[in-house]
């Protein structure tokens, strides 16, 4: 099949912008070139904060009921695309493709989400101390908004973005992930498919510092919402305060699963190694660092190796395949540093532990036993197919050691103890936490961290406020 052409969209056009610069795209199963994502120069930069702030103001006057209607109509177009658009986030990414479409199922979920929920930005009336006075809390959209965000979800990352800003009347430049751009300029052709007016959405690609920089430095745009890592988040924030920019922040993590010895062992195991090789573990809430009850770790490490063997690996787009390729060569020897300081440490491995084949950037999904608390792996997000293992005494450690790290994005706790479950709940620092399952994002829930985590949420009530401003009128004798 045809990869998506690439290209940028700026004030409406769909272009290969005047740098005449650009780098390839490599499918990461094949190591073959499927495309080559064209750069913004600083002209086309200038030109698309234009554009925004020109958008802005029409998109800031549109009824929210119109602009609900034109979202909804982009979420059509999406529906209709859904199969085409899944295979070029399989080329791009790598993740079996039957996953790329669950993947942009929840992208449409989250789209229609912001744009009925934009038809709810409800202010207040707060009664007055003086008569004949009317005292009113309004909210705004807070302007036009600059985004960039990784490449693991090119579909989910991107429009929690775009609908977020897009729902509360806000236009965006967004800058996604030079590994991964044909997800979002198909879904930029589909919202302008749908009569999107010219300058609300503008996407640009280039060299990730020069175009950060660029962005952050003009005080018209008025926020930044990302997602990827911790060290860039600072590095964006830093950039975003000369403007006193308003920021959203979804940074990485490193999820504790704490498996109790009350809890159903084989089930939580079977649970677990589905949720941790999806995406090839290359998720931020992916769990990483699994804390086991002394009773029942080596019945959970069994189990959990025996989901793990089980799992077939491949291209994406070849069936049964339920794991593909992690997104370059550079995270191969990272997955291998972690597996060989675990085993250096003490770590017992139990499978995988090595790159499969030579062709494309597979890497064995691997089980480590035994990890001690000072390995690497039990320090620093893995964001791959390595599951660590260790085991623990009591409630009271447990915890203590899943709060260790300055990260706070998700955990996860399998218990049958209810008053267990509500300590957990009280007691361990993250922004989400599922019990007894993995399900920390819906489209109508917020989504987002703690600590060196980040801040602010996307989804709900809380990922539209963040695009809005409170003002606070008076009115005496009107």
């Amino acid at each position: 099949m045809a990869y998506e052409k690439l290209e940028l969209l700026i004030n409406g056009k769909f272009s290969a912008g005047t740098s005449g610069k650009s780098e390839p795209v490599i499918n990461p199963a094949t190591e073959e070139v499927i495309g080559h994502v064209p750069h913004a120069s600083a002209a086309d930069l200038d030109e698309a904060i234009a554009a925004a702030c020109d958008g802005f103001k029409v998109w800031k006057a549109t009824p929210a009921v119109q602009r609900q209607a034109i979202m909804e109509a982009t979420a059509r177009i999406l529906e209709d695309r859904k199969a085409e658009m899944a295979e070029n986030l399989t080329l791009e990414m790598g993740k079996p493709v039957g996953e790329a479409a669950m993947e942009l199922d929840f992208t449409i979920s989250v789209l229609r989400w912001y744009a009925e929920e934009g038809k709810r930005a409800y202010g207040r009336l707060v009664p007055a101390r003086v008569p004949g006075m009317r005292q009113m809390v309004t909210k705004e959209p807070v302007g036009p908004v600059a985004a960039f965000v990784a490449w693991n979800f090119p579909g989910v990352n991107v429009i929690r973005k775009v609908a977020g800003a897009l729902g509360a009347g806000c236009s965006i430049v967004i800058k996604a992930s030079e590994e991964t751009p044909g997800t979002c300029v198909a879904i930029a052709r589909a919202f302008q498919d749908a009569g999107l007016p010219d300058g609300v959405l503008n996407v640009v690609f280039g060299v990730p510092d020069e175009v950060s920089r660029h962005l952050l430095a003009d005080p018209r745009l008025r926020k930044l919402s990302f997602t990827g890592s911790v060290p860039i988040g600072k590095h964006l924030q830093r950039l975003a305060a000369d403007n006193l920019m308003r920021c959203t922040m979804e940074l990485g993590g490193h999820s504790p699963v704490i498996v109790f010895d009350d809890a159903d062992v084989q089930k939580a195991a079977q649970m677990a190694a589905g949720f941790k090789y999806r995406n090839a573990g290359q998720v931020c809430v992916s769990p990483t660092r699994f804390f086991v009850q002394d009773s029942v770790a080596d019945e959970f490490a069994d189990a959990f190796v025996d989901a793990t063997k089980k799992v077939k690996v491949g291209n994406g787009m070849d069936d049964g395949v339920a794991m593909g390729p992690l997104i370059g060569e550079r995270r191969l020897g990272i997955m291998q540093d972690f597996v060989d300081d675990a085993v250096a440490s003490g770590a017992e491995l139990m499978h995988g532990g090595e790159r499969m084949g030579n062709q494309g950037y597979f890497y064995t999904p691997t089980v480590l036993k035994n990890v001690p608390e000072d390995a690497k792996i039990m320090n620093e997000e893995p964001f791959g197919p390595v599951a660590p293992i260790a085991s623990f005494e009591s409630f009271d450690e447990v915890v203590a050691r899943a709060n260790k790290l300055m990260f706070g994005l998700a955990s996860y706790a399998f218990t049958n103890d209810g008053a267990r479950a509500a300590a957990l709940a009280d007691q361990i620092e993250a922004g989400m936490l599922a019990v007894n399952s993995f399900v920390v994002s819906t489209p109508e829930t917020p989504f987002g961290g703690i600590n060196e985590s980040g801040y602010g949420a996307e989804g709900g009530i809380e990922g539209l406020d963040a695009y809005l401003r409170t003002k606070f009128v008076t009115e005496v004798g009107v």
